[in-house]
């Protein structure tokens, strides 16, 4: 076990309501090593988004435990856990969550700058990782003047200017045609293999799924399978 980034042990979270408890999540478990790459599928309403957010330690469960690197979410205050994301993980969204007021190399150099790197050197960084992306001619366009695929490229190239250890991602192919979705999963998938980063995808996309090492099937909450 000493090798596993990321241990999910018997999490459940329910909801109280005024009318009754709404079990959202019921004993789910699972280990991950650097590396890694599961994908986490199901229905809608099925608990997927709820499970990844309690992964990251952007919310608590209500029962169970979540260990990044050793550490146990539970057991650390709203700022700890902030301090660990900011050390450990990059996020990508289905709506690309880029800021409208910075240029494509700007937005990939926020978390750069934000983890003390000097300006010139985050500059130079982020025009290379969006280099890496085939974004090259795109440095000081606006995330109004990309298309899709083109935002979501730079979302990717942002998640990882922090060399993250693990990188969610909720839907990330949701709002890309085909073609540019499949060009959004070799992308994820070869920055994965050349950073070593650990990979955890919501997705209802098959062939997103397929190319994970691990895949974790919800339904109502519970856990289908893992495989």
């Amino acid at each position: 076990m000493s090798d596993s980034l990321l241990i999910a042990r018997n999490l459940s979270k329910v909801v109280r309501t005024e009318e009754a408890e709404l079990h959202i999540l019921n004993n789910v478990s699972l280990t991950l090593a650097r590396g890694d790459s599961l994908a986490i599928v199901g229905s809608s309403g099925s608990g997927k988004s709820t499970l990844l957010g309690l992964l990251a330690g952007l919310d608590l469960p209500s029962s169970g435990s979540v260990l990044m690197a050793g550490k146990n979410l539970t057991e650390l205050n709203e700022d700890q856990r902030a301090e660990l994301r900011a050390q450990m993980v990059g996020f990508v969204f289905q709506s690309f969550q880029l800021l409208p007021s910075l240029t494509a190399q700007e937005n990939v150099m926020l978390p750069l700058e934000l983890a003390g790197l000097g300006s010139k050197e985050a500059e130079q960084q982020a025009a290379h990782l969006l280099e890496r992306v085939g974004l090259q001619a795109r440095l000081r366009h606006y995330p109004r003047q990309l298309s899709g695929g083109e935002q979501q490229r730079v979302a990717l190239a942002r998640a990882f200017a922090s060399t993250p250890a693990i990188l969610f991602a909720d839907e990330p192919t949701g709002n890309l045609d085909s073609q540019t979705g499949a060009r959004i999963i070799d992308l994820l998938f070869s920055l994965n293999a050349e950073a070593g980063t650990t990979l955890v995808l919501v997705t209802h996309e098959q062939r997103l799924a397929e190319r994970c090492n691990q895949h974790l099937h919800l339904e109502a909450g519970s856990q289908v399978a893992e495989v």
